[in-house]
């Protein structure tokens, strides 16, 4: 036996040069250039292992034939089954009848009446495939032919129908999917829904990575009541220090539901560029600064809110608000010196024209850190500050601001007791440009303000252990008082004008920001409690402000905090301010939550209380609580709710009720949302739409590996 073994794996050897080829059986026969292999048969080839019941070799075409009950393992995570095969190892080709394969690193298997594979494209005519059990999966796509890449791990399907269970739900010509992790190109998933408004949705999105460094995501859309549009999103990082995005999109409205809705715009655009740096300069100029740099944009535009609105179909992922904030950050920070330089530009969607909204291009900062002499009794720093406020229609102003603190601190009674004393230098010049909208009588001069003051602050902490915790106490009181002080121009003229509450909201008070500096006393108290592993137990915090001014003066309002960490799964949060004067509380915040392994609660509530006086358009109380509850019964099934809920209006802000079922080759979920989304109507006046959907979700694992809401069917219920 052993003699026919070691030639049959010299005779393989010696009619392909390179190519060693090693076959073991129970039984083996020759005639006439035919090698008959018969029982237990194991053929060796590179990576390739297969058995089977039956063996034959013709010497004269180098195929290789196997028969009955045939096993193949590639590499480590590739299995291959059927009835028949045959391989011709010179012209490197294999075929299998009926084929299976199993892709044990993506859990996917494939199974067609035949294959026909050369190197490592694998060929497949009607067959089926699925992430699920083979014996009756719970989902399946069959094909009409279908081709596999066992090095890019790609697989095409053509002609493609895909069941759940024994039910048919979609088809497609072509259907392609990666079964590893690494980002290719191709069609993502469909989005689908429904509306009785908007009519019937559908978003089928394309991805582009053709380089490792960026990918593209093209995302056209249509609505059939109300229009189309197209969104993309580009993601790129360019250097190892850098990485940025930039997502554009446009949609336009029918004209029967543009009219009907009363909608501010037609056309819906926008854009949104981030890119952020961490060595900028360096990067940049080819420098070699030790120091750290860094760039940080975000640039975003549209033309109203519904630009947000229509990006996707699933509004409660969107956060939408009246007023866009574009900026830019540049900065250059050493162990000593800090420079910064600043770019706001803001966007109210309310307003038909953003001329007379005021812009901050730029605010350039200076700042020297803390430096101590007189062996660290002495401190002093510097900071310097220059906004240069612009628009287009009104005034506009460069405003500097320098601070300069000076600190004294010792300690006492062997480091029980820390005194300290500072005093502050502080400054601002306003320079006005620009001429007023509507001609007044106001006097933009500029002027320059300056004053010095003085804080006395003394303070302790004391620590003690115990045999289970540790109690941290930390008390201290702190005295401030106004020193001399200066203003002449702008700030002399409107000082006793501008320093009034309800003249604030003036025009001449727009750039007057200077607060009295009121002579005060400031309490704190606060302790702590960790257990043995030094994790936080009680967080404990009191405040109260006393003041000595004639008028507005005596006690400020008393604020509380707590952090209870009642239990590991219970914690409990605080933070409340009571006004004297008013005897009730200006704001009151709470928050419950548990959290163990199968089961979330979170509740809160939110009071504020201005105290000013009620009109038609605002209410000085604020009311609101949001709950939510995530429960895992079993490693299937998960619920969860979502209530948002205003109390002072009676109004229901947001609403989210549904169910997750899991298994191993698929999830899916029912949800019911409801969510208050802001838009802009005809008038260009801020309204809002009260949305209800039933979401129908389902993944199909692994072909769908996207986290976060899953891909399915969207239907929007009717607004009445």
């Amino acid at each position: 036996m052993f003699k026919l073994l070691l030639f049959l794996a010299l005779f393989a050897t010696y009619i392909i040069a390179d190519e060693k080829v090693e076959v073991y059986a129970t039984t083996m026969e020759t005639k006439d250039n035919i090698i008959t292999a018969d029982g237990e048969v194991v053929v060796i080839y590179k990576d390739y292992y297969l058995t089977a019941k039956k063996a034959i070799y013709d010497r004269n075409s180098a195929d290789l034939e196997l028969f009955g009950n045939i096993r193949a393992n590639q590499g480590e995570n590739i299995k291959f089954l059927g009835e028949y095969a045959k391989l011709n190892i010179a012209r490197k080709e294999r075929a299998f009848k009926p084929f299976y394969m199993l892709e044990q690193t993506a859990e996917v298997w494939i199974s067609g009446e035949s294959s026909y594979a050369k190197d490592t494209q694998v060929d497949v005519i009607r067959g089926a495939t699925s992430g699920c059990d083979p014996n009756n999966p719970i989902w399946k796509m069959e094909f009409t032919s279908s081709d596999y890449n066992t090095d890019t791990m790609w697989l095409n399907l053509y002609n493609t129908r895909i069941y759940i269970y024994d039910i048919p739900v979609f088809y497609t010509p072509y259907f392609g999917y990666s079964l590893d992790t690494k980002r290719r190109t191709g069609v993502l998933p469909p989005a689908i829904g429904f509306s009785s408004k908007e009519g019937f949705y559908y978003e089928q999105a394309l991805y582009i990575a053709e380089q490792n460094w960026w990918d593209l995501e093209i995302k056209p859309q249509v609505r059939t009541n109300r229009g189309s549009g197209v969104y993309t999103a580009l993601r790129f990082s360019d250097s190892k220090v850098s990485k940025g995005s930039f997502s554009a999109g446009y949609f336009k409205e029918k004209e029967e539901y543009f009219l009907e809705n009363k909608l501010a715009n037609k056309s819906h655009y926008g854009f949104d560029f981030l890119y952020e740096n961490s060595d900028v300069i360096n990067e940049w100029f080819g420098t070699d600064f030790k120091g750290q740099s860094g760039l940080y944009a975000d640039i975003v535009n549209m033309n109203d809110v519904d630009y947000i609105n229509l990006s996707t179909n699933d509004t409660t992922k969107n956060a939408t608000a009246t007023q866009l904030l574009s900026r830019v950050n540049l900065f250059y920070n050493t162990d000593d010196n800090y420079i910064g330089a600043y770019f706001k530009h803001y966007k109210n969607l309310t307003l038909s024209s953003n001329k007379e909204t005021l812009q901050n291009l730029p605010a350039l900062h200076y700042h020297s850190y803390l430096d101590t002499f007189l062996d660290n009794h002495f401190l002093y720093s510097l900071d310097i500050k220059s906004n240069n406020y612009y628009r287009e229609v009104g005034k506009g102003a460069v405003q500097t601001d320098i601070n300069i603190p000076l600190t004294l601190q010792t300690s006492i009674f062997d480091e029980m007791i820390n005194l300290s004393y500072e005093a502050s230098i502080y400054a601002q010049h306003t320079g006005f440009r620009g001429e007023e909208k509507i001609p007044s009588t106001d006097n933009y001069e500029s002027g320059v303000y300056a004053r010095n003051y003085h804080n006395l602050s003394l303070s302790s902490q004391l620590t003690r252990a115990y045999d289970e915790v540790t109690h941290v106490v930390d008390f201290g009181a702190k005295y401030q008082v106004a020193g001399l002080e200066y203003e002449n121009g702008y700030y002399d003229e409107q000082k006793d004008y501008c320093s009034i509450k309800a003249n604030q909201s003036q025009p001449i008070c727009e750039f007057y920001n200077i607060a009295d500096i009121e002579e005060n006393l400031q309490l704190y108290f606060s302790h702590y409690l960790y257990d043995e592993a030094g994790r936080q137990k009680l967080y404990h915090r009191l405040a109260q402000n006393f003041s000595y001014e004639d008028v507005g003066g005596g006690a400020g309002e008393l604020e509380n905090e707590l952090d209870y960490q009642i239990t590991d799964s219970v914690n409990f949060y605080n933070n409340m301010f009571y006004n004297y004067d008013e005897r009730a509380f200006s704001k009151n915040f709470n928050k419950i939550s548990y959290n163990a392994q199968n089961l979330n609660i979170g509740l809160s509530h939110m009071y504020k209380d201005s105290f000013l006086a009620p009109t038609l358009t605002y209410t000085p109380i604020t009311s609101y609580m949001t709950s939510s509850v995530e429960y895992k019964y079993d490693k299937h099934y998960s619920y969860h709710f979502r209530l948002d809920y205003d109390l002072e209006r009676s109004e229901k802000k947001g609403f989210e009720v549904g169910f997750l079922y899991q298994k191993r080759c698929w999830d899916f979920g029912l949800t019911y949302v409801e969510n208050n989304r802001p838009i802009l109507n005809q008038n260009g006046l801020s309204d809002s739409v009260y949305d209800r959907f039933i979401y129908l979700s389902i993944r199909l694992k692994p072909i769908m590996k996207n986290e976060g809401r899953l891909s399915g069917f969207v239907y929007r219920l009717p607004e009445k």
